[in-house]
């Protein structure tokens, strides 16, 4: 049997890796699918777990000595290898459980190429580290973010680690904010690669070190890759002592989401 996937680089690895669980993902969606209760109403379904398990075929046939972290299997092979996957089969796992199509499908490899499939819409973001494309119907795009649509996705999603410093939600109630933003609520990782794309001016989220995190790897290394603004929601680069997720389209974007959030956390 011919490996078809042995000669790929590991840009192309990540794509077909993505592209293989985005397959799996579009085609069991609107299914009634076994529910993987997680605790703190969090769950998996059968397509996560699926997807997954395509996605690691994909790995396995192309990089057989790579380690990977997978949202649902865990860690497979050495934990501090020097390559290791960052694998989430599905991001937006509650909205697509409900019939919502806003879901992303993030394979990464730490520090190099990733790749965010949007099952859906057929578009497949992906880098190899250096720069940024989006594949559509076979035709490859370069990224190019930009602030032009005013739109900034908020993640609302627990935890709320930065609390009471900084809330999401109080972002939303500033008054600036409002006057040069609007405000979108997907759920998913899905977000960051719009702002790569250029459909998002920015997207903030709390958290912790999310760069190494199987739900955002992929979309920061898109993100870096097309020039966009990327720090921590203190303003710092993104690391082990990082907090949450600023990302913008430009410069100018970041730092007024920058002033907004310094604003409400010194009120509190």
């Amino acid at each position: 049997m011919i490996n078809s996937y042995a000669n790929l680089d590991d840009a192309g690895v990540a794509v077909a890796a993505a592209g293989a669980g985005a397959d799996v993902v579009r085609n069991m969606y609107g299914q009634r699918l076994t529910r993987i209760d997680k605790g703190a109403g969090d769950f998996a379904t059968a397509a996560d777990v699926e997807a997954e398990q395509r996605i690691l075929a994909v790995i396995r046939a192309a990089r057989p000595d790579d380690a990977v972290l997978g949202e649902e299997g865990g860690q497979r092979g050495v934990a501090d290898a020097v390559r290791q996957w960052l694998v989430d089969p599905l991001c937006g796992t509650l909205n697509y459980a409900v019939g919502n199509m806003l879901v992303a499908v993030n394979v990464a490899l730490r520090n190099g190429a990733a790749a965010v499939a949007d099952p859906f819409s057929g578009e497949v973001f992906f880098t190899d580290g250096e720069t940024a494309w989006v594949r559509h119907d076979g035709v490859d795009a370069q990224l190019t973010p930009t602030p032009a649509t005013q739109l900034v996705d908020v993640n609302l999603d627990p935890p709320f680690p930065s609390a009471p410093g900084f809330r999401a939600v109080d972002l939303l109630a500033h008054p600036g904010f409002v006057e040069r933003f609007r405000p979108r609520v997907v759920s998913t990782t899905l977000a960051l690669a719009w702002v790569a794309a250029g459909k998002r001016a920015a997207y903030v989220t709390d958290g912790g070190d999310l760069a190494e995190s199987v739900h955002f790897a992929a979309g920061i290394a898109l993100c870096r890759a097309a020039g966009c603004v990327v720090t921590g929601i203190d303003g710092a680069p993104m690391g082990r002592a990082g907090r949450g997720l600023v990302v913008a389209g430009d410069a100018e974007t970041h730092g007024l989401l920058m002033s907004m959030i310094g604003s409400r956390s010194q009120k509190r």
